[in-house]
């Protein structure tokens, strides 16, 4: 796929779809980490004399218009960002628009209205990607954390348009994800956690073949630990998944990969916030018990391995790390990750939001924007967004050697 340096933008109209799906706290942005990420592309293409439309979903509206889930908030936060006016559209396709779109000078700025405030996009319209084609000279995807989806901003209009190719921060994803499945440095350590095996089982079997260690926490951890036959309390067990996790376990031996559980927990006789909170000094977690995070040797047994390895990938939290009393294995990730002199990838939205609570995002490689999208990409998918742009500069390619042939 082509990158946005690769295309001509002076005096162009200019479709970025980024990604400024961000918390709102009473009609502000709460949390402008995705804003800012998009920054680089937003300031390259306005360096370059683009006439920049900027495009974005935000919640899930179920195609109905929704006040509180108006991207107007991001346009008053980007502005701030870029000390410079962001024009804000009432709408993202129509007539309206694309007189705004037209009116705008080299190097201005509009943010259209929510996409998802029309159905037609979630589903891939055809004429919806048609009218988003209609305002726009060249496209550039900038949201990776929308890849996954195919739908009309993401996939349908990449064939409609003139010119398209990746915005900077997906250029950055896709290289960091993609150094995970071709060439990790070893000992390669990745650190699993969240609630459900499920969930990561196809992350795990395309990684076994690359990484050295599997470092497991969570509410998957008893799952995996009763499928090695230790008691677990009353805590979480996907038990239609036991055998599953004992496959996969047998399957990361015969490849030499170690998959290390908890030794030790912190445990509470309820699911509450406010229950007091028990360590557990043993693998196996007594009746009436239920485990809500690592316990301090297994904290200890993860930092050092985190410590000494080359790469490492985190996805996912060690325990309830919401709650005060049972964040501290989560912590010691995020700040082992942090510390750690490895090439460092942390993706999803706990760990991102724990990674941030703990102050150490700084001190990691890259962390993904992308939390479906990114596990999707290191299960080995293919992601819709990508395919589309990768089509689209097959097809151009061709296009210029028959142009050239004739």
């Amino acid at each position: 796929m082509r990158s946005i340096d690769q295309l001509e933008l002076w005096g162009r109209r200019v479709l970025v779809r980024v990604d400024f799906n961000v918390p709102l706290d009473d009609g502000r942005v709460g949390d402008n980490t995705r804003i800012e990420q998009a920054l680089a592309t937003i300031r390259l293409a306005r360096d370059r004399g683009a006439r920049l439309v900027l495009a974005s979903h935000l919640g899930r509206p179920k195609g109905e218009w929704r006040q509180e889930l108006s991207l107007a908030p991001v346009a008053a936060e980007l502005g701030g960002l870029l000390d410079a006016p962001v024009a804000m559209a009432r709408d993202c396709v129509g007539r309206e628009v694309e007189d705004q779109v037209d009116a705008l000078d080299n190097g201005e700025v509009l943010l259209l209205e929510n996409l998802r405030f029309h159905p037609e996009e979630e589903a891939n319209d055809d004429d919806f990607a048609a009218s988003l084609a209609r305002i726009c000279d060249v496209y550039i995807n900038d949201a990776f954390g929308a890849a996954h989806r195919a739908h009309a901003s993401t996939v349908g209009v990449v064939g409609r348009v003139a010119e398209a190719g990746a915005g900077l921060l997906m250029l950055k994803e896709v290289e960091a994800l993609s150094g995970l499945l071709r060439s990790p440095v070893a000992p390669f350590v990745v650190v699993l956690g969240g609630a459900k095996v499920s969930d990561k089982i196809a992350l795990v079997e395309n990684l076994i073949e690359r990484a050295s260690t599997v470092l497991i926490g969570g509410a998957m951890a008893y799952t995996l630990l009763r499928a090695r036959g230790r008691r677990v309390g009353a805590s979480r067990v996907e038990n239609d998944r036991l055998e599953m996790a004992a496959d996969l376990m047998k399957k990361a031996e015969r490849e030499g990969v170690e998959v290390v559980l908890p030794c030790d927990h912190v445990a509470a006789a309820s699911f509450d916030e406010n229950a007091a909170a028990v360590e557990v000094e043993a693998a196996d977690i007594p009746e009436g018990l239920m485990g809500l995070d690592i316990g301090p040797a297994t904290r200890t047994d993860y930092s050092r391995r985190i410590a000494r390895a080359a790469t490492v990938l985190w996805n996912g939290p060690m325990g309830v790390f919401e709650w005060p009393a049972f964040s501290a294995g989560t912590m010691a990730v995020a700040r082992a990750v942090a510390d750690s002199a490895a090439v460092s990838v942390v993706g999803g939205g706990d760990s991102v939001a724990a990674l941030s609570r703990s102050g150490g995002g700084g001190g990691v490689t890259h962390v993904s924007t992308g939390g479906g999208a990114s596990l999707e990409f290191l299960e080995g998918k293919t992601l819709p967004a990508l395919a589309a742009l990768d089509k689209k500069y097959e097809l151009d390619e061709k296009a210029v050697t028959s142009v050239k042939g004739n």
